[in-house]
C-alpha cells in the first residue's frame, strides 16, 4: 500500500501510483507546525481553507441533497463514472503555488488500450485543458492540470482509503445509477482482472481438463468493495466474496450467466 504525500488528494480506490513530494512540501513537514505557514496547496488540501473545491463550483455543490447537481463546469456522462473508478491508478496533487491541481493515472504498458481509454476519457472531461503522457518505469502517467479536479472528484483526502470512509455525493450516485457499466467497467480496469481458472476431474476413469473465464475485483476499502457489488448487483451479476487470511478482500464473478454479462460490457484488459 502507497502512502498519500502531504500536499496530495488521494482518489477514490487505492492508490498504486505515488506522486512526488514537492520540495517546499518537505520543507513545510520539517518545520514545527507553530512556526511554519503552510503553503497555499497544502492548506487546501488539509481543509485549512475550509473547502478546496473552487469559488465557481462552491455554491453549485452546496445544493440540497433532494436536488444532486454536479459542479457547475462538469456535464455528467459516462465518461466521469469511468473516470472517477479508473483513478484508483492514481491521485490529485496541489500545485505548489496553490494555483491548480495535477490529475495523474499511472496506467501499465503493458495495456497500451487501456492508456488510449484514459487519456480520452481525461480529454472529454476536461476538453479545455490538455492531457499529456509521463514515461515513467513500466507504466505511463497520463496527466492534466485544472481547478477543478477536487471538485469533480471529492473524494479526495489525506490518508489511505481503507482507513477512512469512501462516499458518493448525491451527483454523483445520480450519474453512476445513469451508467453502472462504465463504473464497473472502471474499477475492473483499475483493480480487477479477468482470468482462466481450470479444475481437474475424473469422468469415466479419464481424468479431465476443464477451464473456464471468472472476473476479480481486489480492494482493501470496505466503501469501495460496497459500491462495486451494490452496482453489481443492481445490473443482475451474481458474486461472491473471499477473504484474504480474515480480511475481505477478492469480488468473485465465476457464474456462468454472470460473466457472459461481463464480458458483454466489460471484457479482458487490452
Amino acid at each position: 500500500m502507497l502512502r498519500t504525500e502531504p500536499g496530495s488528494l488521494s482518489c477514490t480506490t487505492l492508490i498504486r501510483a505515488s506522486t512526488p513530494w514537492h520540495s517546499s512540501h518537505k520543507a513545510a513537514a520539517s518545520t514545527p507546525s507553530a512556526n511554519r505557514q503552510a503553503s497555499p496547496a497544502l492548506r487546501s488540501a488539509t481543509g485549512l481553507y475550509g473547502s478546496n473545491r473552487c469559488l465557481e463550483c462552491r455554491d453549485n455543490l452546496s445544493a440540497p441533497a433532494a436536488h444532486p447537481r454536479p459542479p457547475r463546469l462538469l456535464k455528467p456522462t459516462t465518461t466521469h463514472t469511468y473516470s472517477v473508478s479508473n483513478l484508483g491508478d492514481g491521485c490529485i496533487s496541489g500545485h505548489p503555488r496553490g494555483t491548480g491541481y495535477y490529475l495523474r493515472i499511472a496506467c501499465a504498458d503493458a495495456w497500451p488500450g487501456l492508456i488510449d481509454e484514459c487519456r480520452k476519457a481525461i480529454a472529454t472531461l476536461h476538453p479545455v485543458g490538455g492531457v499529456y503522457l509521463v514515461q515513467k518505469q513500466g507504466c505511463v502517467s497520463v496527466t492534466s492540470y485544472s481547478k477543478h479536479w477536487p471538485c469533480w472528484f471529492p473524494q479526495h483526502g489525506s490518508g489511505r482509503k481503507h482507513h477512512r470512509s469512501i462516499a458518493l455525493e448525491p451527483w454523483q450516485q445520480s450519474v453512476l445509477d445513469s451508467n453502472p457499466w462504465a463504473f464497473i467497467r472502471g474499477l475492473i480496469h483499475s483493480d480487477g482482472c479477468r482470468i482462466t481458472n481450470w479444475t481437474e476431474k475424473v469422468v469415466g476413469g479419464e481424468r479431465k481438463r476443464y477451464e473456464y473465464p471468472r472476473y476479480f475485483f481486489s480492494n482493501k476499502s470496505d466503501d469501495i468493495r460496497k459500491l462495486f457489488s451494490d452496482t453489481l448487483t443492481n445490473v443482475g451479476v451474481e458474486w461472491t466474496m473471499l477473504a484474504r487470511g480474515s480480511d475481505p478482500f477478492n469480488i468473485s464473478i465465476a457464474r456462468k450467466a454472470s460473466v457472459a454479462l461481463m464480458d458483454a460490457h466489460v471484457g479482458p484488459k487490452h
